[in-house]
Order: structure tokens, then C-alpha cells, then sequence
């Protein structure tokens, strides 16, 4: 297993953020998530600093889906960075931790009335429109309240990144945007002239998520760029910000060869300029949406090893007590992680074997076929690099309760997330 951020080995134990998985496990329980803050941190200057949010005035906005308890939002609050929303209850939550809503993109393809009300109403301040439904919504609802809202078109621009079908977005047949190829765009600005109440400032595409070349990005850029041109030429409209979403890619496995945040960085600013002066506009400002790329690789979840099932000449079933309701990525779309014995984390590989949810599902399986050190009941199992998604897709099948999350950072640990109890499972039931 690769270590990542601040996580060392001390005698034969992994430590993440100066705290030991054993101490951990016997404080907290498991499953339990871990969170390394300083690397979550690190990620987040990063961005800042090769997006030249302060030289250019760019805008890096966390695409809060990948996890956003109310603590992630403090930090994106401190690093100084925008916050991506796609819901009622991320909206909410940014809220309830006092992060500046003029600091919100309020993204989401069939957003509710009642979800638009509370935006209007909390000042955010970006709506991203996806399709002419929401248009309308949007109008009538800032005419009834007498305010003006800023937008950003979402569109599809075209372009098939290299990723799993299920997380493809930027290709014409998506449900998300306005089509360029097909006209949606140009009809849906044409439009504007019947919505008093909305400002279009911004354009805003996303390609897809897990995308490991720098290329389709660039290949983004000279589209919204010219598309920029555009609507000034023909609509006399300034877009003065355009959006190129996220999607960088991270490292889950030794198959995988992420770019740095720097190069991708650096290489979309530098295609921004060269674009924008052969075409003769101004850069506009850029936003980007980084989400896994910044806690991904900070997180990790710590299992016990639980029934240990060999079957011979065939496979060896090593189950734990947490599986495809904290961790659905392997289930959903055949995702890859790697994983240690945390407590043994320096000896030899010398079995393998197949690591097992403990749900009612032959689906269920966390990793296939992974060599790993001596294993036994009741060693403590640690999957790395699952701070994206797997707290935010986690569910009760089963009903099994959702583990609880704790932050770590220079030899301390902090509960951010309680784990939930079975009380909590029957909260909102009704005897």
C-alpha cells in the first residue's frame, strides 16, 4: 500500500498524522474514518497557489460531493477557497458552518423549487443553470422575491475524457448542460431577453471525473474561450468568468499515474492565455473544481477483520465488519483501492485474498485477489484513499449504521462525524 500525506510506520504500526490505527481503533471503533488534515490543507494551497487564485483573481471552488461535513466546510472556509454545492442539504450545511455564501456555485440538474428558494434566499452567489426547467424556475421565483440573480450556463462542450462510462459528463449525450452541437446554447441565451431577473456572467463545462491527461482539459479551454468570443459577437453579452469544473484524476493503485496539482494547473492558465490572445479577449476569470483530487488520498478507512473463510485451491474470503454501505465504489463501478494490515504494516506479503463486506450481497467485496501480509481475526484493516465518496455515498442498507469520522493532524485526533447509533437508524420512524 502506498502511504500517503503524513502517514509513517513505527514498529510495525501505521500512524496517520502522528496517531496510531491502534489507538484509533480502540478509541473510536470501527469501521471508522480517518482524515488527514494536513494533507487536505496541503491540497488545498496547492491549488491556490498554481491557480494563481491571488495573482489573477482565479477562483478554486471545492466540489463539496466528494464529502462535506460541516468541518470540511470550515477548512475550505480557512484556505480560502469557493465552495460547489449541488443540493438543498450541501447548501444547508455550507450555511450552518457560516461559510460565505457569496462564495457558493449552486450546481444540480433538476434543482426544486423549494432548493432554489433557500439559495435565493442564503444570497448565494452563483446559480449554475443546466436546462431551460430551471431557467424558468429561477426567473419567476427572483421576480416574486424582487432580486437579481448571477449565473453561469452549464454546457456540454463535446468532449469524451478517458474515464468510466459512469462518471463521463462533458459528451453530448449527458444529462447535464445545454448541448453546443445542437443548439441548446445558443437558444437558451437567445432566451434571455424574456428573464429580466437573470445576469449571465459565467459559462461553466465539466468533462468527467478520475481524468489522468492534462489534454481534454486543454482541448475544454479553446472551446469556452471561443465560445466567450462568441456570445460577446453575437449577443453583445461579457462572460467575464468561465468554469472548467474538476475531474483530476488520483492515485487509488499501482495502475494508476496521476498528474501533479501543479502541472495541471499550470498547463490550463498557460493554454488560457495563449488561446485568449490568438482570438484577441481577455483571460476571464477562471474557476476550477477540485473535490477528489483534494481528499481522496487524505482519507482512509480502518476495518476489524472479522471471519476468515478459505476455500481451497479456489479463494480466501477475508470479511470485515464495514463493506458496501461505507465504501460503494467497488460495488457501483468496479473501483480500485490498496490496503494494509495496519498493525502489521512492515512484514512480508504472504497470502492472498479477497477482502469482504459484511453485507447480504455476493457484491459486496471491497478488494479482489490483493496479496497481503499475515492476516488474522481481529487485525485491524486499512483501505487508503477514501476521502472521496465514501462518506458522502455512504448509506443503511442492512441496516448498518454509518461509521464515524475523525480528523487527525500532528498527534492529535478530533471527532468530526459521531458514528451512528441504532437509535439514530430509527430517528425519523414512526411507532
Amino acid at each position: 500500500m502506498k502511504l500517503q500525506g503524513t502517514m509513517s510506520i513505527r514498529e510495525n504500526e501505521l500512524y496517520i498524522g502522528g496517531v496510531s490505527c491502534r489507538e484509533l481503533k480502540e478509541k473510536y471503533q470501527t469501521p471508522l474514518y480517518v482524515f488527514d488534515e494536513e494533507l487536505v490543507r496541503n491540497n488545498c494551497r496547492e491549488y491556490v497557489k498554481h491557480f494563481k487564485v491571488n495573482e489573477n483573481n482565479n477562483k478554486v471552488a471545492y466540489a463539496g460531493k466528494a464529502f462535506l461535513p460541516i468541518h470540511m466546510c470550515k477548512i475550505i472556509n480557512e484556505e480560502n477557497l469557493y465552495l460547489d454545492v449541488v443540493s438543498g442539504g450541501e447548501l444547508y450545511t455550507a450555511h450552518k458552518s457560516n461559510f460565505p455564501m457569496e462564495r457558493i456555485l449552486f450546481h444540480g440538474s433538476n434543482k426544486t423549487i423549494e432548493e432554489i428558494d433557500l439559495g435565493i434566499d442564503l444570497g448565494v452567489g452563483r446559480f449554475v443553470v443546466d436546462n431551460y426547467y430551471e431557467l424558468d424556475l429561477l426567473q419567476r421565483i427572483c421576480e416574486r422575491k424582487n432580486t437579481k440573480q448571477a449565473v453561469y450556463f452549464r454546457i456540454t462542450p463535446g468532449i469524451e475524457a478517458h474515464t468510466h462510462d459512469y462518471i463521463k459528463t462533458g459528451q453530448i449525450d449527458s444529462k447535464f448542460g445545454f448541448a453546443l452541437s445542437n443548439g441548446d446554447l445558443h437558444d437558451a441565451i437567445e432566451s434571455l431577453k424574456n428573464y429580466n431577473n437573470i445576469e449571465l456572467v459565467g459559462i461553466h463545462a465539466h468533462i468527467g471525473s478520475q481524468i489522468f491527461d492534462v489534454e481534454p482539459y486543454l482541448d475544454e479551454v479553446k472551446i469556452m474561450m471561443n465560445l466567450v468570443k462568441e456570445i460577446k459577437d453575437s449577443y453583445n453579452i461579457n462572460i467575464t468568468e468561465v468554469d472548467l469544473g474538476g475531474g483530476v484524476g488520483v492515485y487509488y493503485t499501482q495502475d494508476d499515474e496521476p498528474r501533479t496539482i501543479k502541472e495541471f494547473c499550470e498547463q490550463i492558465i498557460e493554454k488560457s492565455q495563449q488561446v485568449c490572445q490568438e482570438i484577441g479577449i481577455k483571460v476571464p476569470t477562471l474557476i476550477i473544481e477540485p473535490g477528489r483530487s483534494i481528499v481522496a488520498n487524505a482519507g482512509s478507512t480502518i476495518y476489524t477483520v472479522g471471519s476468515i473463510k478459505d476455500i481451497k485451491d479456489v479463494r480466501t474470503y477475508v470479511s470485515v465488519d464495514g463493506g458496501m454501505t461505507d465504501n460503494i465504489r467497488p460495488s457501483l463501478y468496479q473501483a480500485g483501492y490498496e490496503c494494509a494490515i495496519a498493525n502489521k504494516i512492515g512484514q512480508d506479503k504472504t497470502n492472498q485474498v479477497t477482502i469482504a463486506g459484511k453485507c447480504c450481497e455476493s457484491g459486496d467485496i471491497l478488494i479482489t485477489d490483493v496479496d497481503i501480509m499475515d492476516i488474522e481475526s481481529g487485525d485491524i484493516l486499512i483501505i487508503a484513499s477514501t476521502g472521496a465518496y465514501g462518506y458522502s455515498m455512504a448509506s443503511n442498507y442492512n441496516k448498518i449504521p454509518k461509521p464515524a469520522v475523525v480528523s487527525v493532524q500532528n498527534g492529535k485526533n478530533k471527532l468530526i462525524c459521531k458514528r451512528q447509533s441504532y437509535e439514530d437508524l430509527l430517528h425519523l420512524e414512526i411507532l
